[in-house]
């Protein structure tokens, strides 16, 4: 039986090792925190948006990017750093920004969004959706200006996907009365009726539960994973705060943390971490949270009923591995929480949480091989995490047992 290595107790993480184990493996689990799913996984916004997968990079964005450099709350903020690897990816993200790259990538991640549907539909009979506050609330994006409407009401009519329905903001409101008051400020949305939320950290939590119990789980080592050994192309070791650790393979998958831990086998990962934040306010009796996620398209935020809790998420922050809570950036999230759902929970009571989401430049994630004969990655997953981990985790055993993969790897895997 081969021995695994899985470097990184988040859900790409936590689902890569459940996936290896089912295959045959035995597996260990490094992870540094003394919970599972504390970064990025912890307090996302939970969402499994299986058909809203299309990459950031896109012909228009580097125009909007400097509009939204000068909006006071805007969705993006940027601090250069004395680190290329901020600006070789960059560099990169520019030479994505192509329509036919974005349609390209696009197709890829809805086989993506698809195979991660049925693969997380595969822990059923192990972990109850119930136990993960697993919802199919549906997805209403919501548009404030006419044009990108009519654009985006264009695309859906045009599109294959039947489960598409484009709504008037008075059928958005009627839809999801939590919107009523930003009725006037809307022009429409588009609906998708297959979209789910749930809570991500109370998966990592249900599935390395499931992981302790699994008969080929070695356990987990907490532990800081410092670097690579190689011997004759191969890894030797991996160093860690607890010592020297040794297995027959090792799967990558310890999120920003990667592209460092990569860079001491010799491999470049074209990572970079988002900032994003949340917010999460109780929902009292006689609130009127969202029954169904909303995403305003021009603002960028998104909210989800998760729980007894309302979850606002948004922003991105280009401002290296930084996590901690920017004061004016919360404070603006709450203004626009409050003008659009201002009777959706109770604001007076929120928490709030900055986290970081590695991305890749054209946003699809990396996964497989290495030019390291045991060396193995599932990384890259930006802000769909959650989305697509038990679909990556599939593909990653596959390959890793030496299957054909169940999609294509073409444009997710490393290149060279």
């Amino acid at each position: 039986m081969r021995e695994v290595i899985v470097i990184g107790g988040g859900v790409v993480g936590l689902a890569s090792a459940w996936w290896l184990l089912e295959a045959g493996f035995g597996v260990t689990l490094l992870e540094r925190d003394a919970l599972l799913g504390t970064g990025a996984s912890f307090r996302n916004g939970g969402q499994l948006s299986y058909r809203y997968v299309a990459p950031f990079a896109d012909a228009g964005v580097p125009l909007k990017a400097l509009r939204w450099l000068l909006q006071k709350d805007g969705p993006l903020r940027f601090r250069p750093e004395a680190d290329r690897r901020q600006w070789r990816w960059l560099a990169q993200f520019m030479a994505h920004c192509d329509a036919g790259i974005h349609r390209r990538t696009t197709a890829r991640l809805l086989q993506l969004g698809e195979l991660s549907r049925t693969a997380m539909g595969q822990l059923d009979d192990i972990f109850p959706r119930a136990q993960y506050g697993w919802r199919e609330a549906g997805k209403l994006v919501v548009y404030r200006s006419g044009k990108l409407f009519d654009a985006a009401a264009a695309r859906a009519e045009a599109s294959a996907d039947a489960g598409a329905e484009v709504l008037s903001a008075a059928a958005c409101v009627a839809a999801e009365p939590a919107l009523a008051a930003a009725q006037a400020v809307l022009a429409g949305g588009v609906f998708n009726r297959a979209e789910a939320v749930a809570d991500c950290h109370d998966f990592c939590t249900g599935l390395g539960e499931r992981l302790r119990a699994h008969p080929r789980f070695r356990g987990i080592v907490r532990a800081e994973a410092r670097g690579f050994l190689l011997e004759k192309g191969r890894v030797a070791w991996l160093d860690t705060s607890a010592g020297m650790l040794a297995a027959d393979d090792y799967v990558l998958a310890a999120g920003i943390r990667s592209r460092s831990l990569a860079a001491t086998a010799g491999i470049y990962l074209p990572l970079y971490p988002l900032k994003g934040y949340s917010l999460s306010a109780p929902v009292r009796p006689g609130d009127c949270p969202p029954a169904i996620s909303v995403t305003d398209f021009e603002r960028k935020v998104l909210y989800a009923r998760i729980g007894d809790q309302l979850r606002v998420a948004a922003m991105v922050d280009m401002v290296g591995e930084d996590v901690s809570l920017d004061a004016g950036r919360i404070a603006g999230l709450l203004r626009q929480a409050r003008a659009v759902m201002p009777r959706a929970a109770d604001y007076e009571q929120l928490s709030a949480w900055a986290g970081l989401r590695p991305a890749t430049p054209g946003s699809a994630p990396i996964i497989g091989a290495t030019p390291l004969g045991n060396l193995w990655l599932n990384v890259g997953h930006g802000p769909l995490g959650f989305t697509f981990a038990c679909g990556t985790a599939s593909i990653l055993a596959a390959v890793m047992r030496g299957q054909a993969p169940p999609i294509s790897l073409e444009g997710l895997a490393l290149r060279g």
